[in-house]
């Protein structure tokens, strides 16, 4: 019953596994963006679920505490939220492009006009 109480970690098992099936199996541009952007979620659980001690509290010093969560972990997701939502904004923008170009967002309507060209 000890594999139950990890249920965090069997999330961010599944959201990965979910968003690489997406990343990988779909062919429209849109739908790899949001597999790509479930998969990073999945990393920022991971770490935040790292960084989380157990019977910790938040590192401030202060009579009768003595066990304190690491900052650390929450500070780089959040830097990693803001560069993961441009990265998405900045994919979605080249889809925009693409689409207006080719008339298509599906990859294999993009390599097939690619080879005839």
């Amino acid at each position: 019953m000890h594999l139950l109480g990890l249920y965090n970690y069997w999330v961010v098992i599944f959201l990965q596994m979910l968003g690489f099936y997406t990343l990988i199996a779909r062919g429209n541009l849109v739908k790899k963006l949001v597999g790509l952007t479930i998969f990073q979620t999945s990393v920022f659980i991971l770490f935040i679920s790292m960084g989380k001690v157990s019977g910790g509290t938040a590192p401030i010093i202060a009579p009768g505490f003595h066990v304190y969560s690491n900052p650390l972990p929450s500070v780089l997701i959040l830097t990693a939220i803001v560069v993961g939502i441009a990265t998405v904004a900045l994919g979605l923008a080249l889809v925009v492009r693409i689409k207006e170009a080719y008339g298509t967002v599906e990859e294999d309507e993009l390599y097939g006009r690619d080879e005839r060209d």
